[in-house]
């Protein structure tokens, strides 16, 4: 579409309905949930992205419109900076094979390869089969050259951490982890916008490793772990870094404030029949996709019966 001669600063866009990219993986399954189109025969899908900046806008008046064309139109209201790149990448996960044990760095590390922003990460499990568990981090510190042997004799998961969870889960994942995730899970992913990824081993998989590249970033200890919920005023913080923050809404009638006028916010529905409203109106939430309320101080509340997933920057 063509966007008119308006100033962006004077055009008020409201909420914005994201239609997901659903990206095929070979580790990924043949059956989506009932949310989501399903895949083609043969073609598994592993993960939905939800804020990829080729989502476009799924109706309304910027129908068809990219999220990149919206950030770089609008972005204070997209940004929350004149940077006109978004920010945060949210994903549905879907693995039904281990994924490859894998790292990302930090800002700085990847500035310093100019490779723009790092990679900081957290989960939040949607669903969990019993048993199924994560990888995070080493079991100890171990020495470089000891993990270098190790993937070189293909036992490299022997050294790892792992954490079993459950349905509710919130799991930080800092940059330089060392991680994977198993089978039996369905994740939400927050991350900063990068797909900088050094695979270190991926269980006999014949794909390509970035074993050199991986260990210069890998970090022996850090911050990753399960976080538990905080209660805050009407909703309980799930996570919070200097990257973005997660909140979890349990609606009842009359609805729950989401406050945070000033910031470009991110919701996402676990549950049918649940609306955003706002003194101009409301607007249904498509369960398991993202709405995106820009930064324009627009005061927002929840209305229905269920669960949101409330993503911000800090």
């Amino acid at each position: 579409m063509a966007f008119d001669g308006l100033r962006s600063e004077q055009r008020e866009i409201g909420p914005v309905l994201l239609r997901p990219f659903f990206s095929e993986r070979i580790w990924g399954v043949q059956e989506l949930p009932k949310w989501y189109p399903q895949p083609q025969p043969g073609k598994p899908v592993g993960e939905a992205w939800l804020t990829a900046e080729s989502c476009v806008v799924d109706a309304g008046e910027y129908a068809g419109v990219s999220l990149a064309e919206m950030t770089r139109r609008f972005p204070r209201q997209f940004a929350g900076s004149d940077s006109g790149e978004f920010p945060l990448l949210i994903k549905t996960l879907f693995p039904r094979e281990k994924l490859s044990v894998q790292v990302h760095p930090n800002d700085a590390q990847a500035a310093a390869l100019g490779l723009g922003r790092g990679k900081t990460e957290c989960w939040y499990v949607l669903s969990a089969e019993p048993g199924a568990e994560l990888a995070l981090g080493l079991r100890e510190p171990f020495p470089e050259a000891e993990i270098r042997a190790a993937i070189a004799a293909g036992t490299l998961e022997k050294m790892l951490n792992y954490l079993p969870v459950k349905t509710g889960d919130m799991v930080f994942v800092e940059a330089g982890t060392v991680h994977s995730i198993g089978p039996g899970l369905v994740i939400l992913e927050t991350q900063e916008y990068s797909d900088i990824t050094y695979r270190l081993y991926d269980f006999g998989r014949p794909r390509e490793l970035h074993v050199d590249a991986g260990l210069a970033v890998t970090r022996t200890s850090s911050r990753a772990g399960l976080v538990p919920p905080v209660a805050m005023d009407g909703f309980e913080r799930l996570v919070a870094s200097e990257y973005f923050v997660v909140d979890r809404f349990t609606v009842a009638e009359p609805g729950s404030p989401l406050g945070l006028s000033g910031k470009m916010q991110m919701l996402f529905a676990l549950d049918e029949s649940l609306t955003v409203t706002s003194g101009r109106g409301s607007t249904p939430l498509a369960p398991w996709h993202v709405l995106l309320l820009p930064s324009e101080g627009i005061e927002y509340s929840l209305q229905g019966a269920g669960q949101v997933i409330r993503i911000a920057q800090p």
